[in-house]
């Protein structure tokens, strides 16, 4: 064990280790959890984990729907300690966050300044994970993916190499850490041009849905074409012989004056039992309260797609995963907006031009079965998927979530930043270390070669509007918390 770690290794007889072994979907068994404090103390493990020969999964949150941030008798990279966040230039917005860092305290940190990133919809979700993957926020169609807000990263290589990437330097690397990082090194820390904005309105609606579709489609449909600072999630579920839908709003719009004409064409779209608007603080949405360690508490399987157009027979495909055999959890979530501002090759999230996110969620006793059931309607009419979404990542669905020439790049630049495979993507081979369960290809997952993990298999960001995926029944209320031109730099603007 590397000097410089001493007292930083979380072994099965420690009394810290039942609250470090697992992640939140997943109970798993590491021989150990290492827990650097520095840039530098990063690179003496992932060295000292090479030398054991045993798997490697990289953490900062744990909230990852696929549970590959942990693992069954390999060596954890737990991030939780690198967890600063700096305003660099406050004029311009420029934050420096550290991977191991989650957006509660993120959200907390920049609120001083009038500041915000877009990130998720969790307090409790990890920076690195996240940010690595995409970043689906509250406020995504107003600014955007938490990937276009990204200016730079401090990447440790697997070989322990620190690199700065940024436009200018390291170009490819930067690209591929935008939405492709999991199979590149352990992204350390993020520069970012933050947004200002310090309240947010936020609307919570419950809606009565038709079952033949039409209400999830007019929810897409005014969503796709409505002003950008609207942006939109939507749970669906079965209650009783209805069909409820659970909407929360969020504008970004410092008056209810502004709020209240920009959700009104939400009223319309079905008979409405319940609806509120707030004009609250942006850490509202993701508090502090969130914080808490992973256990594996919640089980479950989820899978997703995007959709350009949400048309009628995909409207009504979403319905029946919600009703029919297999009863999903379906979420919407909005797209589109600033995240289609920027170009397709900009970044290894290739998904531009679709307005869209339908992700579907079972839980036990239910199990992948149900859900390939209740999804196999809805998927066949997806166009992409996105990576933070998916709980069981294997090469079918790399070809959704890095379609055409995007995936083989993002091949090409795994390997050339870990020619050994060190932090190997389950998406590659179907493996993800899950306690229990056998890999895809039928190989044991306590390999002695030293071998994959993933920021951006941790990133997922919990359900929406009541966070049904967290408990399995989703709030009727819909609460989130409490109560141009196309390029690969967009949302450029300084602070006055």
């Amino acid at each position: 064990m590397p000097q410089s770690l001493t007292g930083q290794i979380v072994t099965p007889g420690d009394r810290r280790y039942a609250q470090l072994r697992s992640t939140y979907t997943t109970t798993a068994s590491p021989a150990a959890v290492l827990l650097p404090k520095t840039i530098g103390q990063v690179t003496d493990a992932i060295r000292y984990a090479r030398e054991q020969r045993l798997p490697i999964a990289v953490r900062s949150g744990g909230h990852g729907f696929s549970g590959a941030s942990s693992n069954n008798g390999g060596i954890v990279i737990d991030l939780s300690m690198l967890n600063r966040v700096r305003v660099l230039d406050e004029r311009a917005g420029l934050v420096r966050v550290e991977a191991g860092a989650r957006w509660a305290n993120v959200a907390k940190a920049l609120a001083p300044y009038g500041l915000m990133v877009s990130s998720g919809d969790y307090g409790g979700v990890g920076v690195g994970g996240l940010a690595t993957g995409g970043g689906v926020g509250w406020l995504v169609r107003a600014h955007g993916l938490t990937i276009d807000r990204v200016r730079a990263v401090e990447v440790v290589l697997a070989d322990g190499t620190l690199v700065r990437a940024d436009a200018a330097h390291e170009p490819e690397l930067f690209w591929l850490v935008r939405g492709a990082g999991a199979g590149a090194g352990v992204v350390v820390a993020f520069e970012i041009e933050a947004a200002e904005q310090r309240n947010v309105g936020v609307a919570q609606l419950v809606i009565e849905a038709h079952p033949d579709g039409r209400t999830v489609h007019e929810w897409a449909s005014y969503l796709a074409r409505a002003p950008r600072e609207l942006s939109a999630a939507a749970v669906l579920f079965a209650e009783g012989r209805s069909t409820l839908m659970s909407v929360t709003a969020v504008v970004a719009a410092e008056s209810l004056r502004r709020v209240r004409p920009v959700v009104e064409p939400l009223l319309a779209i079905g008979k409405v039992l319940e609806h509120r608007s707030d004009l609250l603080p942006y850490p509202t949405l993701v508090p502090t309260a969130h914080l808490h360690p992973n256990v594996g508490q919640q089980r479950g399987t989820t899978t997703n797609g995007l959709f350009t157009e949400l048309d009628p027979a995909s409207a009504r495909a979403v319905m029946r995963a919600t009703t029919g055999p297999g009863r999903a959890v379906v979420q919407l979530r909005s797209v589109g907006g600033a995240v289609n501002d920027v170009a397709a090759d900009a970044t290894a999230y290739r998904h531009r031009h679709q307005h869209t996110l339908v992700i579907a969620s079972t839980f036990p006793p239910q199990g992948h079965g149900a859900l390939d059931i209740a999804w196999r309607a809805v998927g066949v009419r997806a166009d992409g998927e996105y990576v933070n979404f998916e709980s069981r990542p294997d090469p079918a669905a790399f070809a959704r979530i890095y379609p055409g020439e995007t995936g083989a790049r993002v091949r090409r630049l795994w390997k050339r930043y870990d020619p050994d495979a060190v932090f190997r993507s389950p998406l590659l081979d179907g493996q993800t270390n899950r306690s229990g369960q056998s890999s895809r290809s039928g190989q044991s997952s306590r390999s002695k070669q030293p071998r994959r993990s993933s920021q951006s298999a941790q990133a997922g960001q919990p359900a929406q509007a009541g966070q049904p995926a967290r408990s399995g029944q989703p709030a009727r209320s819909g609460q989130p918390a409490q109560s141009g031109q196309r390029s690969g730099q967009p949302h450029r603007r300084r602070r006055r």
